[in-house]
């Protein structure tokens, strides 16, 4: 087993880093969505919504920036076009959304996306003992969890 400058497995952090170029990817298109319903939603909820939509896609961004560090720590390249997001992504696409509901449904839809992916990459990472890659995970699993818990229950759904 040959180790990288971090003391990980060469070959465990390539997948690592593959899956984190994934994880990027959605992350990309999800935030690209936040922007969208934060700039086109309507009605009695718009200024509670645009706020908050507001404070997910700045947290998105934030965390695009970490996953594109932490691929870069690992000694990879991440992915940087549009094309390879849009290839690369299961996350839906939200185009001209407008109202409440359905913005918030899209926010749960693209979190439970994210929150599959999250939960491949901690247990490779996990097995890896790359617990770097396994702190960033766990963190961005709790908040996420937290933040479907609250949109379905604005939407009056259960988990």
């Amino acid at each position: 087993m040959k180790l990288n400058s971090l003391g990980l497995d060469i070959s465990k952090s390539i997948e690592i880093a593959h899956q984190l170029n994934t994880l990027l990817a959605n992350f990309q298109v999800y935030y690209q969505n936040l922007r969208g319903i934060h700039w086109n939603i309507k009605g009695r909820r718009f200024f509670d919504l645009h706020e908050k939509f507001e404070e997910l896609y700045t947290d998105a961004n934030l965390k695009v920036d970490e996953i594109a560090e932490r691929i870069l720590t690992l000694g990879h390249t991440p992915l940087h076009t549009f094309e390879d997001y849009t290839v690369n992504s299961s996350v839906p696409v939200g185009k001209n959304i407008s109202k409440d509901e359905a913005a918030v449904t899209l926010v749960v839809n693209s979190i439970t996306e994210l929150l599959k992916i999250e939960r491949e990459i901690l247990n490779l990472s996990d097995t890896a003992n790359d617990e770097g890659t396994n702190s960033m995970m766990s963190d961005f699993i709790t908040e996420q969890e937290k933040t479907v818990w609250m949109m379905k229950a604005w939407l009056g759904e259960e988990i």
